[in-house]
């Protein structure tokens, strides 16, 4: 997983030129390095919301398929992120808690399978394996 920072610092102004081409520099060269060191299974994750901003989290999520390309699974985990909570503010303009962000929550899960990730990581388990059912055809062509 991408992380920039430690858990204690990595909020604290996150710096990318290029968050795609970092993000997936640091993740193909930390997957061939356990390949090559033998392995077994490797996966990928660029760590939505690990020293990131909404702009980088959203660049990602955009560019998925940039990681996708790669010869290692991708796992993606932004169920109930607090920048889906930013970006989905109330009308009263109050940023839902954690479990009040299940619809976009979904929608992120569902966009990150339609781009080819292999894994998603999520809190609501029946409500996503419905609405991934719904998309169903291009989830698996994908």
């Amino acid at each position: 997983m991408h992380m920039q920072g430690t858990p204690e610092t990595m909020q604290k102004e996150p710096h990318y030129d290029d968050v795609v081409a970092e993000v997936r520099r640091f993740l193909f060269d930390r997957a061939a390095t356990a390949t090559a060191a033998g392995v077994g299974e490797v996966w990928i994750d660029p760590g939505i919301g690990f020293g990131k901003t909404i702009g980088h989290n959203l660049a990602l999520l955009r560019n998925l398929e940039a990681l996708c390309e790669g010869e290692w699974p991708v796992l993606v985990g932004l169920s109930r992120k607090s920048f889906l909570g930013a970006l989905t503010p109330e009308p009263n303009g109050r940023i839902p808690p954690a479990a009040d962000r299940l619809e976009p929550s979904i929608a992120g899960a569902v966009w990150a399978l339609t781009k080819g990730v292999a894994m998603v990581r999520v809190h609501d388990v029946r409500a996503t394996v419905a609405a991934v059912r719904i998309v169903g055809d291009e989830v698996e062509s994908s």
